[in-house]
């Protein structure tokens, strides 16, 4: 029986339903696992995906897209073969791929945490034949402290800029990240402030139900107030206008590269903060285990170290190389 996926020049492509997972070339039918510009690009005939992730793909790529969102679970027919969405936990409407044709099954996980971050859905294991898992950082020196740690260390962080006087600049990514970040600060605590490119994502979370703190630029606050905000930006807008509005400043980076010594260095921030919204070592290991598939599938990041490890407990474990990723939003 031939691979009921299989790579071609645009892409993870099934030929039985004709359609494509993550395409990064312009094709006719796209089945998108979540709203990142390494998964969801522009210029495709028609878009699914899981209903919660519609608002980010219309923000991100257009509102005069076509896109179809399904409910998690359904089962949507495609020439024959059977798609369907499973909540992955990685941001709003991330899903893992259940694709079914002729009693074979594969899961394509897309970008995936196990952590319910409490905003993006929690990650529902789905048994496969095949399971095709990324492996961002998929090293055995990759293990996440809960996120309530890492929110109690921004939270002291934030306060004692606050006593010196300093602004607390959080870089984020724009999608996920800070949403995830927002929603674990303290309200109460001061002045939190957003880059415009975050407000706009916020605006398809709270369409979801989801409870952000209010945007604002910061541009109305007073002197003192700027002194006591913490803002939530992407690294982009370093050294722009609106953030040298703040004055004295502290800046931070919250991301899973921040694990490794050297990362607290990368764009000479003042603190560094680990928190990824991609799986780790052992909820990739967990989830692989959950899944009782006959074959792993690894890409992206450290593929080729994870099939080796795989290989080597007796798995039957191969390296998918696409071009998933490369956006770098972890």
């Amino acid at each position: 029986m031939p691979d009921l996926l299989t790579l071609t020049k645009d892409g993870l492509y099934c030929p039985a339903g004709d359609f494509h997972i993550d395409p990064w070339k312009k094709v006719e039918r796209a089945v998108i696992t979540h709203g990142h510009s390494d998964h969801a690009r522009s210029g495709h005939g028609s878009y699914l995906c899981a209903t919660p992730g519609v608002g980010i793909l219309k923000t991100r790529l257009g509102r005069k897209i076509s896109v179809t969102g399904a409910a998690f679970g359904r089962r949507t027919d495609m020439n024959g073969v059977k798609v369907s969405f499973h909540p992955a936990g990685h941001v709003l409407g991330s899903a893992q791929v259940r694709v079914e044709h002729r009693g074979e099954v594969w899961v394509v996980t897309g970008d995936y945490k196990l952590e319910d971050d409490g905003i993006s859905g929690a990650f529902e294991p789905v048994k496969c034949n095949t399971f095709i898992t990324e492996s961002t950082f998929g090293l055995p020196v990759y293990r996440w402290q809960p996120q309530s740690a890492v929110a109690t260390e921004i939270d002291e962080w934030w306060r004692r800029n606050q006593e010196l006087g300093r602004a607390s600049v959080l870089y984020t990514y724009s999608l996920g990240k800070a949403q995830r970040v927002l929603s674990l600060l303290d309200r109460q605590a001061g002045p939190i402030c957003v880059h415009q490119s975050v407000a706009k994502l916020n605006a398809a979370y709270r369409a979801e139900g989801i409870d952000l703190p209010a945007d604002t630029n910061g541009d109305d606050l007073t002197k003192e107030e700027k002194s006591r905000a913490i803002i939530v930006a992407p690294s982009a807008t370093e050294d722009s206008r609106w953030l040298r509005g703040f004055r004295s400043q502290s800046t931070g980076f919250v991301s899973g590269w921040m694990r490794i010594r050297g990362g607290r260095r990368r764009g000479n921030y003042d603190r560094g903060f680990v928190m990824s919204d991609h799986v780790d070592w052992p909820g990739m290991l967990s989830a692989i285990k959950d899944s009782e598939a006959e074959r792993i599938l690894v890409t992206h990041g450290y593929a080729a170290q994870a099939v080796r490890y795989l290989q080597e407990q007796g798995k039957d474990a191969g390296l998918l190389e696409t071009k998933f990723g490369s956006d770098g939003e972890e």
